[in-house]
């Protein structure tokens, strides 16, 4: 078996000159993501084998947010993982487990999560757009997207259907809050929710700034 350590160390370097087309998915993203893999992992028990290679690779591959291809960049991600996995003489047994943990990840791919460690990931992954970094990379998104920050009329979302395309607090409503609701494992849903309750407090901050002055 491959120390993980040196694992770890072949992935950043491989990972590191894929990632500057999105700053949101940069590398300081993948290694919160790492992170909070790690974290989860040693809650849920399972594997560090899987887990961690799939979560440095699962943005190894990357398109722009809005490109028609955004549902199938997870599995182009997880094809590419295995590519350089099988470079590095890492072991057969694990690369279908990885593979299916890094497909699984995203979003837009909707795959069915079939493992506790695609489950990891995936929480790992949503943890990141959640909380104060969440907020950072929301507005960062937005902002190369050309979105406005908030509706000038209803900024909530109170009595309309949110645009997530023309508002970056938007987001907040169509995906963002429903993230908790996704989550595999019980520690990522209550860190999840944890992290809601934070933004929530920065919008209603942000109301009272812009609103109530």
């Amino acid at each position: 078996m491959m120390d993980l350590e040196r694992l770890a160390r072949h992935c950043e370097s491989f990972i590191a000159g894929r990632t500057a087309a999105d700053p949101a998915h940069d590398l300081s993203h993948i290694k919160r993501v790492v992170n909070n893999a790690r974290y989860l992992t040693d809650i849920e028990q399972c594997e560090l084998q899987i887990t961690l290679p799939a979560a440095w690779l699962h943005d190894c591959v990357q398109v722009p947010k809005d490109s028609p291809d955004r549902h199938r960049v997870s599995r182009l991600a997880a094809d590419e993982a295995m590519r350089f996995l099988e470079s590095l003489g890492y072991p057969e047994a694990l690369l279908p487990a990885v593979h299916h943990a890094v497909a699984a990840h995203s979003f837009s791919a909707a795959i069915p999560v079939e493992s506790v460690e695609a489950g990891v990931v995936q929480d790992a992954d949503r943890l990141d757009a959640l909380g104060a970094i969440g907020i950072t990379r929301c507005l960062l998104t937005g902002g190369a997207l050309g979105s406005g920050v908030y509706h000038p009329d209803d900024p909530f979302c109170e009595g309309r259907k949110p645009d997530d395309k023309a508002w970056m607090v938007d987001h907040f409503y169509a995906k963002l809050f429903k993230l908790p609701a996704t989550m595999v494992t019980e520690a990522g849903r209550r860190e999840a929710e944890r992290r809601v309750q934070m933004m929530k407090g920065f919008l209603a901050e942000l109301g009272r700034e812009v609103f109530d002055a």
